[in-house]
C-alpha cells in the first residue's frame, strides 16, 4: 500500500510505503520484479568460452558491468529519504558514503526488516539512476557511490565512486592519479 505524503499542494511529494505489508510474502515472490535487468534483447559482449585467461574474464566482467550501469542509469529506483531533511538515506563504509537505492518496495522492505525497522513507514522518492550518479553523488561532498538493493541476499549491486560510473571530478581513482581531483 502506498500513500502520498507531504503537504497538500507541495511541489514535491514523497511516497510512503507501509513496508510491513510485504513482510509475509514468500521469498520466491519477493525477488525484485522491477530490478534493473539486462533484457533478453541486449547483446552482451562475446567471451571466448575456451579461454580461462584471467584478463579475458576481467574484460568480460567490465563489459557486463558497463551494460548493467547503462540499464541502471535509465531506470527509476526508490531512494529512502530522511523525514526531517529530505536527504537520501546513506551509510558510510570503507571510507565511502553509499546512497541507498532500491528496485522496488519489496527490496526496500527487506532492507528495513534487516535493520529492525520494518514496523515504521519509510518515506522515499523515485529517482533515475543517472540523477543519483550525476547529481546526488557530487553533492555529497565526500567519496560517494550508490548501493542498489543492499540487504537483499546476493542481489545487491554497488556503483562505486570511480571513473566511468560517477563524474570524473568526484571519482576517487582520478583523485588518486592526479593527487588533487582536478
Amino acid at each position: 500500500m502506498t500513500d502520498q505524503g507531504g503537504e497538500a499542494g507541495s511541489a514535491t511529494q514523497r511516497h510512503r510505503s507501509r513496508l510491513y505489508d510485504y513482510m509475509d510474502l514468500p521469498r520466491g515472490d519477493q525477488r525484485g520484479t522491477n530490478r534493473p535487468q539486462i533484457s533478453e534483447g541486449t547483446a552482451l559482449p562475446e567471451h571466448a568460452a575456451t579461454s580461462p585467461d584471467v584478463p579475458d574474464m576481467v574484460e568480460r566482467a567490465r563489459r557486463e558491468f558497463a551494460v548493467l550501469l547503462g540499464v541502471f542509469r535509465r531506470t527509476a529506483v526508490l531512494v529512502p529519504v530522511d523525514d526531517e531533511s529530505g536527504s537520501p538515506l546513506t551509510g558510510d563504509y570503507g571510507g565511502v558514503r553509499w546512497i541507498y537505492a532500491f528496485s522496488n518496495e519489496r527490496t526496500l522492505a527487506r532492507f528495513a526488516l534487516a535493520r529492525g525497522e520494518g514496523d515504521r513507514e519509510w518515506s522515499y522518492q523515485g529517482w533515475l539512476g543517472a540523477r543519483l550518479l550525476d547529481a546526488a553523488v557530487p553533492a555529497a561532498g565526500v567519496p560517494c557511490g550508490v548501493a542498489l538493493d543492499v540487504g537483499d541476499e546476493g542481489e545487491g549491486t554497488l556503483f562505486p565512486p570511480v571513473r566511468g560510473v560517477v563524474p570524473e571530478g568526484v571519482a576517487v581513482d582520478v583523485v588518486a592519479e592526479t593527487g588533487d581531483g582536478n
